[in-house]
């Protein structure tokens, strides 16, 4: 029996620049036990994402995995370019904590009463790797956010931010100055991984990042433990 699942999410669902954890999650199973659909657009803040649950809720899965934050944490950054992405993702008001907090809620109020999914939310990934730096920093405390969400709707919590600060812990990494990427960034890492067929751990490996080719996109790495907190939970009918 394949066990369905829809994966929301970012940039980092979508895997255009980063390492793809749902082809990882899949690779971890025998062919045709998960099916992995991919709910996963650029740059979605919470709220974007609620905004998208249509699809999603028109032929429910079995299961759901959220990962979704990142850009609502980096947006609490000074000096982030908070008028530009407002206007970019069409957003009604400024991106904040709380209004985070509220958007998943109803994202998974509404996941919880139109389909009969086990859902599960993902804490985030680390910005940056170094963990004392305000961008790792406010990643904690969205991940707090997220794990009070899923206490409150009766969810289940997957610890992928704390996985992710063992493992850099584990690796004690040069303290890379966070740098928040721009658009032409991202572009960059597109041109280079899919024009010059650099692998995005080469990318990793020049600027010195243990889990990431920006401090935010994954690399297989990164994407491994996603994959990993993803697995470890997942109820599938062989299990």
């Amino acid at each position: 029996m394949t066990t369905r699942v829809a994966c929301l999410g970012d940039s980092l669902t979508r895997a255009q620049i980063s390492t793809d954890y749902l082809d990882l999650v899949e690779r971890r199973h025998p062919p045709g036990e998960v099916r992995l659909t991919r709910f996963g657009a650029n740059g979605d803040y919470a709220y974007n994402l609620l905004q998208r649950l249509d699809a999603v809720v028109a032929d429910p899965p079995d299961v759901i995995t959220v990962l979704i934050g990142i850009n609502d944490a980096r947006a609490s950054l000074p000096g982030y370019p908070v008028e530009q992405a407002m206007k970019r993702k069409q957003l009604p008001r400024r991106p904040s904590d709380g209004w985070f907090q509220q958007c998943l809620g109803t994202i998974v109020e509404r996941l919880r009463a139109e389909t009969d999914a086990t859902i599960g939310l993902l804490s985030l990934p680390v910005l940056g790797q170094q963990l004392d730096g305000a961008p790792a920093q406010a990643s904690q405390a969205y991940s707090r956010l997220i794990a009070e969400v899923a206490t409150a709707h009766t969810v289940a919590y997957l610890p992928l931010h704390e996985r992710q600060v063992e493992e850099l812990r584990r690796a004690d990494p040069p303290p890379v100055p966070y740098r928040e990427p721009t658009p032409a960034a991202g572009l960059g890492v597109f041109i280079r991984h899919t024009v010059l067929r650099r692998s995005l751990d080469t990318i990793s490996r020049r600027r010195g990042l243990v889990l990431t080719t920006d401090h935010i996109h994954q690399n297989s790495r990164g994407a491994a433990l996603v994959a990993e907190v993803i697995d470890t939970w997942l109820p599938t009918g062989s299990a």
